[in-house]
């Protein structure tokens, strides 16, 4: 099998970047090792950035999206129970967000590349990428029971953390920069319309809360719990105990309870590989980054990693020149780093560290109340939330 450009993973970094390429009249094979079932169910993030939001419209994908969608023009900052919002519009010149679950971003673009665009073939493992610093790289993977090789022009690894593209990388050639969390988060899904019309992010004395959604009727709401934390060991009625503690305000304001139809801990950490190229493989989304999710980051840096990638192969069509392909992983890497930093200091100002001292807490108070209270200090966490540039 040959193609112009392998893709490894059929999340929504690699059926975007197969979207933009057959937009640009560029030949790509998308390799799924997982069935399209689980690709269409597995839940991951629900926040998408403007630039995300301008992009999947750009591509046609949005119209299910543009329909289904919900606009958020702000979050509010919950703390010592007291409320405060961040107007996002007002702060950067009319700027936004939308919550769109990745599993519907993923059902889109799998119907309109299984419509309009090349082969995506489910339930085809990624064995190894080869010859990543030759012209003529190629994936090695097992379809149907069989070996079969991709040949390529390039390949393009967006098949996560635990995939195999990173590992083509020489151990000689990779920097690799990570943190972890002594904290996860508790995540569930609720039958319940959300209790406040936009994200609330809370800080705790007894830890971080989000309340978030899914849609008008299902809540997605998290606790801060320790890491290693088994979900079963939470029932129903302590989970919304816990979230009504810690979202609690003076004026009277109530979490509305529904039943618990999932959950799930995710844990927390910080992850880089330098470089994000090695020869004709390019590294995209987790394969490269991973973010906590606190400054809903992840699914974002993914599309901006894969944006970076097809307007530099197409500037390549069109004119010969391989200056962008060659400054990828540099151009990716100032926004990833910035990504990183927003993602990094929302985490240390909402989560309550296991052995914070008295001093540490009233910093987090400290820095809240200065978000709070000055224009310029809500104009930078609304600009980064609402997304970094895509250059």
């Amino acid at each position: 099998m040959r193609t112009t450009v392998g893709i490894i993973g059929a999340g929504p970094a690699g059926l975007l970047l197969a979207r933009l390429l057959h937009n640009a009249g560029i030949e790509s094979v998308v390799l799924e090792s997982r069935d399209r079932a689980y690709v269409e169910r597995r839940q991951r993030a629900g926040i998408l950035e403007q630039g995300t939001v301008d992009v999947l419209r750009a591509a046609g994908a949005a119209e299910r999206m543009d329909r289904e969608g919900l606009r958020h023009d702000g979050i509010e900052l919950r703390f010592d129970r007291r409320r405060h919002r961040i107007d996002f519009p007002a702060l950067t010149a009319g700027r936004s967000v939308m919550v769109y679950a990745q599993t519907e971003v993923c059902k889109d673009l799998i119907a309109l590349q299984l419509k309009e665009g090349g082969p995506l073939l489910f339930e085809a493992e990624a064995l190894a990428v080869e010859g990543a610093e030759s012209e003529r790289p190629c994936v090695r993977f097992r379809y149907e029971g069989r070996e079969d090789v991709l040949q390529c022009d390039y390949v393009v690894g967006c098949d996560g953390f635990w995939g195999v593209s990173r590992t083509a990388v020489p151990a000689a050639l990779s920097r690799v920069f990570e943190r972890t969390y002594p904290f996860g988060w508790l995540g569930v899904l609720a039958d319940v319309p959300p209790s406040h019309d936009e994200l609330v992010y809370a800080r705790h004395d007894r830890g971080f809360a989000l309340l978030s959604m899914r849609s008008p009727s299902v809540s997605r709401l998290y606790l801060q719990v320790p890491e290693g934390t088994d979900a079963e060991d939470w029932s129903d009625d302590e989970i919304w105990a816990e979230l009504e503690q810690r979202f609690e305000t003076a004026d009277g304001w109530r979490l509305e309870r529904g039943p618990i139809t999932q959950k799930s801990v995710t844990p927390m950490r910080s992850f880089v590989h330098e470089p994000m190229r090695h020869g004709r493989l390019f590294l995209a989304g987790d394969a490269a980054h991973i973010v906590p999710p606190t400054g809903a980051k992840g699914l974002n840096l993914a599309v901006g990693d894969v944006v970076t990638f097809a307007r530099a192969l197409t500037y390549e069509k069109e004119t010969g020149s391989t200056e962008l392909l060659d400054a990828y992983s540099e151009t990716c890497l100032r926004r990833v780093w910035q990504a990183e930093r927003f993602s990094y200091d929302m985490t240390t100002l909402l989560h309550r560290a296991p052995d914070a001292t008295p001093f540490e807490e009233r910093l987090q108070l400290a820095r809240l109340a200065r978000i709070t209270s000055s224009r310029a200090a809500e104009t930078d966490l609304a600009e980064a939330y609402t997304g970094f540039p895509h250059d």
